[in-house]
């Protein structure tokens, strides 16, 4: 009896924290952060498609060009702690949140959660290096260095060529997630019901639409040179998203296909401003 009145008091505890205001307010702040974050890849992308610039178009990146201006450290460190923010978000999502689901669907929802702690905790670090000078490297020169590294390292390793596919099939898998849900609007379960009502909503939710596909479209492209890098044993051929607006650039047409990409980024970031004005609260 002690110990489920012991968990009863935990997960009360953990539901207090998730909804709690100044988790809230970090997780806003950590969405402006990340919106910020995709329209300075969508700039840079801009410049690879039209001026060849040699500036990664990839989240460290953004973040290099952030830690450039005036006040970029400063902003670097609120960006750090706004990303720290939404991993306690996520983290208490995946613990406690979706109660309003059943069975699979709740169990997908918080795996899916955990995955996005994940990746807000990788960009909070990055935020963290490039504030405190140890990232190790600078804007440019692609971003797809420190894939290849690994690619390789774990290439030669023994079944290494399937795990490298099978991480390439993974990311598609991702991609066409994303692509559906910009598709079906299901993003549109992240945002409190304000969001979709009047015209300022409609936008909101177009801009997620257009963003979310953009996003898959970018993450297809990864997962495609994940892909030929197993088929063909070359870990060179695999990257992140700098490698893959520069693969797409390279095809015909490519300048105007990545223009339209880093447009959808662009609206991605822009949407993140409106979901950290109608975020939910579950």
């Amino acid at each position: 009896m002690t110990n489920v009145k012991g968990k009863g008091k935990g997960k009360q505890a953990g539901r207090e924290v998730r909804d709690s205001k100044a988790l809230e307010v970090g997780a806003r702040v950590g969405l402006v952060a990340y919106g910020i974050v995709h329209l300075l890849v969508a700039w840079i992308a801009l410049q690879v498609a039209w001026g060849g610039t040699q500036e990664d178009a990839s989240q460290s990146g953004a973040l290099a060009m952030v830690s450039e201006s005036g006040p970029g450290k400063a902003l670097l460190w609120v960006t750090a702690v706004g990303f720290v923010a939404l991993v306690l978000w996520q983290l208490a999502d995946a613990v406690w949140g979706f109660r309003d689901k059943d069975g699979a669907k709740r169990t997908f929802k918080r795996v899916s959660a955990a995955g996005k702690a994940v990746l807000y905790g990788a960009l909070a670090v990055l935020a963290a290096r490039q504030a405190s000078g140890t990232s190790g490297g600078g804007g440019s020169g692609g971003s797809g260095g420190s894939e290849e590294t690994l690619t390789a390292r774990v290439m030669g390793a023994p079944g290494g060529p399937w795990i490298v596919a099978l991480v390439g099939l993974a990311t598609l898998a991702l991609a066409g997630y994303q692509g559906y849900r910009g598709v079906t609007r299901s993003f549109e379960h992240d945002l409190d019901p304000s969001a979709s009502s009047g015209t300022s909503g409609s936008a909101i939710v177009r801009l997620g639409q257009v963003g979310y596909v953009a996003k898959g479209i970018a993450l297809a492209i990864i997962g495609v040179l994940f892909i030929l890098a197993a088929i063909d044993h070359d870990p060179d051929r695999a990257g992140g998203l700098d490698d893959a607006l520069r693969t797409l650039r390279e095809q015909p047409f490519g300048p105007y296909l990545l223009t339209l990409v880093a447009l959808g980024l662009a609206a991605f970031g822009a949407y993140c401003f409106g979901w950290a004005r109608h975020v939910k609260r579950r």
